[in-house]
């Protein structure tokens, strides 16, 4: 215990600092930009408690001289005919995204760790990511061009196997699933490029001991590459879950807009919010949503960490 406590007296953060400076002057943007644009915007949340007033942008006006409501302002949400429906919605369609998105993207990380043929791999890894670099307005037109009643390549595909054209923008149900597929063929690419960075960097001596003692690919990958794979899968899921509470407002209003057919499966909370942000207009209401969903993500994250570190220690994060 005395040596451990020597070790961080000798190693502290001054010295730390004198001893890798380049190390530290590197990272010291991020920590600016992290510092003003997060940490010095936490006073302002004090405005979910106030009745906003536009002439009291100043963080001491709002602190001594703003007019205190208490939670008035969360009530115009929770007092909503659809608070459980977009809360409901927001939830469902993150765990489907968690769940499917994970799925997709390791298997497509296995799958490439598979291959030999290197121009190959490159190829398809260029192509995995490059939906990731469109804005979802672009990809709303594409899933226009694939949906269109009239002339959408869906409904052409149904028409030749005989089956009636289908008007899928007034088909709720239809969409958590079209939503979800979206999803996929955006973002898987870019997360498996986090698990086969993952995967590479297993120490190859221990495919070498496997392959001597007989075991195949298949096995190597079930009995290795999964299990150290775990850790990071853990870790991602973990940071996605933080995350639950707050709905993707890009993509979700890109693809749906203000189509009302399809609130029942799609309208989220920060859609919600949106339209009530519009018709309202009170910027302390919406810091207040802010403000709950803050608190959840926080609360699950924890939550989720913990339950990590009880059953699967190596993927907590903390």
């Amino acid at each position: 215990m005395e040596k451990a406590k020597s070790n961080k007296k000798k190693y502290g953060l001054l010295k730390d600092i004198a001893k890798n400076k380049f190390s530290y002057i590197i990272a010291l943007p991020a920590m600016i930009y992290v510092f003003i644009f997060s940490y010095c915007s936490y006073p302002y949340m004090l405005v979910a408690f106030q009745k906003f007033r536009y002439n009291k942008s100043n963080i001491l006006d709002i602190i001594f001289n703003g007019k205190w409501v208490g939670f008035k302002n969360f009530e115009f949400f929770f007092k909503s005919k659809y608070a459980f429906s977009v809360t409901f919605n927001t939830i469902y369609l993150n765990l489907l995204f968690i769940i499917t998105g994970t799925i997709a993207a390791v298997l497509i990380a296995l799958g490439l760790n598979e291959l030999r043929c290197k121009w190959f791999i490159k190829t398809t890894q260029s192509v995995m990511l490059f939906p990731n670099y469109l804005s979802w307005v672009v990809v709303s037109y594409i899933l226009f061009s694939l949906f269109s009643t009239q002339y959408g390549l869906v409904n052409k595909g149904l028409k030749l196997f005989g089956m009636n054209a289908i008007n899928w923008y007034t088909e709720p149900k239809a969409w958590p699933t079209i939503l979800v597929l979206m999803r996929i063929w955006k973002g898987a690419g870019m997360n498996a490029i986090i698990y086969l960075a993952a995967i590479t960097g297993i120490d190859s001596g221990i495919y070498e001991a496997a392959a001597i003692d007989g075991a195949n690919r298949f096995q190597q990958m079930t009995k290795i590459t999964i299990p150290l794979l775990m850790p990071t899968i853990i870790i991602m899921t973990l940071l996605a879950i933080g995350k639950i509470i707050f709905g993707d407002f890009g993509m979700i209003y890109a693809l749906v807009g203000d189509n009302g057919t399809l609130y029942s499966t799609t309208d989220i909370i920060d859609t919600y919010l949106f339209r009530a942000l519009r018709q309202v207009g009170d910027p302390a209401q919406a810091m207040a949503i802010g403000l709950f969903q803050s608190a959840i993500g926080f609360v699950m994250v924890y939550g989720s960490n913990y339950v990590a570190r009880k059953f699967y220690p190596d993927g907590a994060l903390y």
